[in-house]
């Protein structure tokens, strides 16, 4: 776009991104270095991983199988034949001063994966996915990247392996972009290949340009090739949340707007996303592709997957999940997306399912559960230790045991706060269910001691029953029913 001054309401936003994706194996890519965490730097390396003279790479099967689950369930190509490179770039969390990677023939292409944004559910084309090989980890030392007073490099995290999945420029506002990194996220945990809970495992580079408005295909959204090559495009890196990513692209969309107002050039360059201050930072005039010199990796043959992608398989994705979760159990959409909102919720509840009543399993494992998990701040790897005294609740609820007033205000809150097992809050708290002799009495009791209650009743005051009804709650500590308290009132107002 030229530098002449434009309303920012004749502009429109174009984004791409760069989503690189730690993958879950036990050992790194081309050494057998573990992938485990440790608290010491650079002491999980080797001489593969250091680019040491003389060390050579073997492939992890583990990372080329991941790979393979992904493209299949982002509906890739997955060619035949697939081969490694040597992108040349010279940083100091590089230790060979190049990293190996795939150039021109990765072992995904031409994917897409379907989001749901304001209602509309649209596709994201996926360029491409490929493996290569995480450099190391750098830590200014007192202050940011362009404040700090010296940089320490840790090498633990170099040679692990990751899956950088590019799409296609088909987003047109920070939210949608939100929206990708959640699904993308979604789907990566559905197939075991990811971890969002590790520090680093996704991290984001997002290329944003700012073309004419009138480009834009009312329909479809397209933007012509030749429009998209002349626009200016700036990279943003070191984006580490899916929150972060829809912050640093708004921060970076307005820059952008504003200086093309003002009739200014946006500048083609990397940027990067400083989190504290909120804002994005340049920090070099953007490389070219050429730049990189690439040439084929002597060290490691050309990878053949034919055989493979047939005999891997993967489980049922999310959205298929949640189409059987409506069919089969009856559920509504909002309780089939929380439910199927992990791997792990997906589970639990169908085990809950498959002994008590659907709605049941659904209330308690959607509603309750995952209610006062996010209210705790929790995620339900946390308890995922505790299913069988979460599914021992259920079953106190569903034998009629207790109230689901006492099992969800009482039970359920003292086993995530104290880590108490539910029998045990039963016994101490003296939950088990009142008696129906024991309500029948409780029920006479409220109706002796409040006659102007009754007689509210009688002219036809609905909330004279509730303020009864409460009367026997206080009177049996909430262990009686309520539905059978209304029911009793009634019965005996009306004789």
């Amino acid at each position: 776009m030229s530098a002449q001054a434009a309303s920012t309401e004749d502009l429109a936003v174009v984004i791409g991104l760069e989503v690189h994706v730690q993958l879950e194996t036990e050992t790194k890519i081309f050494c057998g270095c573990s992938t485990e965490p440790a608290e010491e730097p650079n002491t999980r390396t080797c001489p593969v991983c250091l680019g040491l003279p003389g060390a050579l790479p073997v492939l992890n099967e583990g990372a080329v199988e991941a790979a393979v689950k992904v493209g299949k369930a982002i509906d890739a190509e997955i060619p035949e034949t697939t081969r490694f490179h040597r992108k040349n770039y010279f940083y100091p969390d590089l230790p060979k001063n190049f990293q190996i990677t795939q150039y021109d023939e990765p072992i995904c292409q031409d994917g897409e994966l379907e989001i749901s944004h304001e209602g509309e559910r649209r596709v994201v084309g996926i360029e491409r996915a490929h493996l290569e090989e995480d450099p190391g980890s750098l830590r200014h030392v007192g202050g940011s990247i362009d404040t700090a007073e010296y940089t320490l490099v840790d090498y633990n995290r170099a040679g692990t392996p990751l899956l950088e999945i590019v799409t296609e420029p088909d987003f047109r506002a920070p939210q949608e972009v939100r929206a990708f990194l959640a699904k993308l996220t979604e789907v990566l945990e559905y197939l075991a290949v990811f971890d969002a809970e590790r520090d680093g495992s996704l991290r984001v580079d997002a290329n944003i340009s700012i073309v004419d408005a009138d480009e834009v295909d009312d329909e479809t959204g397209a933007i012509p090739t030749s429009v998209l090559e002349d626009a200016n495009r700036t990279e943003v890196k070191n984006i580490s949340s899916h929150k972060a990513a829809e912050q640093a692209l708004a921060y970076e969309v307005t820059r952008q707007k504003n200086a093309v107002s003002r009739g200014r050039e946006v500048q083609q360059e990397t940027r990067h996303w400083d989190e504290g201050k909120g804002v994005t930072v340049s920090m070099r005039s953007k490389e070219a592709e050429k730049d990189y010199r690439y040439f084929e990796e002597a060290d490691l043959p050309p990878l053949e997957v034919a055989d493979w992608k047939e005999k891997i398989e993967i489980p049922e994705l999310p959205d298929a999940r949640r189409e059987r979760f409506r069919e089969e159990y009856g559920l509504g959409e909002e309780a089939a997306d929380k439910l199927t909102s992990t791997k792990q919720v997906a589970d639990f509840f169908e085990d809950v399912a498959a002994e008590f009543d659907p709605d049941l399993a659904a209330t308690w494992v959607a509603d309750e559960l995952l209610g006062e998990l996010n209210y705790r701040d929790m995620a339900i790897t946390d308890v995922d230790d505790r299913f069988g005294e979460i599914h021992r609740l259920v079953e106190l609820v569903a034998e009629d045991e207790i109230t689901a007033k006492n099992a969800r205000e009482i039970v359920l809150r003292t086993m995530l706060d104290d880590g108490a097992a539910p029998d045990d809050v039963v016994e101490a708290e003296n939950l088990g269910k009142t008696g129906e002799g024991e309500i029948e009495a409780a029920v006479e009791t409220a109706i002796e001691e409040n006659p102007d209650a009754v007689a509210d009743y009688h002219d036809g005051d609905d909330g004279a029953l509730n303020f009864l009804v409460g009367q026997v709650m206080q009177a049996t500590g909430g262990s009686a029913d309520p539905g059978t308290v209304n029911e009793l009132l009634r019965d005996s107002l009306e004789s």
